[in-house]
């Protein structure tokens, strides 16, 4: 019987960033590797994640090596890179989340994804900065949990519930989780896939092998990654988010803050609605592909969302 193959894609929270082991990152994806079956060696796991990737990276260079793996399962969570951008564009974000889904479920690869928390407020930017930022993230986040339901994805929702707010779950740059909040994540996925027979072998531990960060190991993030870290974004997105907090910040001066919500809303609508106009053609071409044996009816027969909350 061959391995169980688990391809990971998506930007630094896949790649592991917060969760460093001997030189390298570890992450919640290889922790939930070592958890899909009872012998470690009966898993063939490969991270194609990179730090800083957007949906673009993930559909133009992750997917064409995914493919080529041929996975069992793939998870594919990324989507904050792009709210943090000035090129953000929810039809764009939902057409290239809707290519990679079905690239990977036409092949009969268990397809996992997840919501993922506002970047804005783990930063603690300012109201005004922040609250363009969280209506991106829940446009994303909407489209993900639509297309992870069409797709009948294992859905994990980690945007919201009492991890978010405690400061032992996060690194010391506030916005990726630490040890402890990657390993929130492989157990709430291993639950997940538990439940539907996909993984059997024992959960990951929630407990930490290494202390929380410290408030002086924050403040030299800052000082040094983080400085390149912040300048980076700043240039690319700042002008942008000034210009979009001014826009706030007349809508809330009129009382008009609403009209703002309804409209990113209706963009996500919008986006998915176009999606669902090409369907037909999509499904034709999915079932020209060669599914993985032993997987294909697996996945088809899989028409409900399964969905989880983080807690802390």
């Amino acid at each position: 019987m061959r391995p169980v193959r688990f391809a990971a894609l998506g930007d630094s929270l896949t790649e592991g960033v917060g969760d460093p082991v001997d030189g390298h990152w570890r992450g919640w994806a290889a922790l939930l590797a070592g958890g899909l079956a009872e012998d470690l060696a009966a898993v063939e796991f490969s991270n194609l994640a990179v730090s800083g990737a957007q949906t673009r990276d993930v559909l133009e260079r992750q997917t064409p090596a995914g493919l080529e793996l041929r996975p069992d399962l793939v998870s594919v969570v990324v989507g904050v890179n792009d709210t943090l951008r000035c090129t953000f564009d929810i039809h764009a974000v939902a057409a290239r989340l809707d290519h990679v889904y079905a690239a990977f479920t036409g092949q009969g690869a268990v397809l996992m994804t997840a919501c993922l928390p506002d970047p804005g407020a783990m930063l603690g930017l300012p109201g005004a900065l922040a609250r363009p930022l969280a209506r991106r993230q829940r446009a994303v986040n909407t489209v993900v949990h639509a297309l992870s339901d069409r797709y009948g994805a294992v859905h994990l929702h980690a945007d919201e519930d009492a991890w978010l707010t405690d400061r032992a779950m996060w690194s010391a740059d506030r916005l990726h989780p630490g040890e402890r909040g990657h390993r929130q994540l492989a157990v709430r996925f291993h639950a997940l896939l538990a439940e539907e027979g996909l993984a059997t072998g024992p959960a990951p531990s929630p407990g930490p092998e290494f202390p929380a960060p410290t408030r002086s190991a924050g403040l030299w993030w800052l000082a040094t990654a983080g400085t390149g870290w912040v300048a980076r974004r700043c240039t690319d997105l700042l002008p942008q988010l000034l210009t979009l907090a001014a826009d706030e910040i007349r809508h809330r001066a009129r009382g008009t803050s609403a009209r703002l919500d309804l409209r990113a809303a209706a963009a996500a609508s919008a986006a998915l609605a176009a999606l669902s106009v090409a369907e037909p053609q999509r499904r034709r071409t999915a079932t020209k592909r060669t599914a993985v044996p032993g997987t294909a009816c697996a996945a088809d027969a899989r028409s409900v969302v399964r969905t989880t909350p983080i807690t802390g």
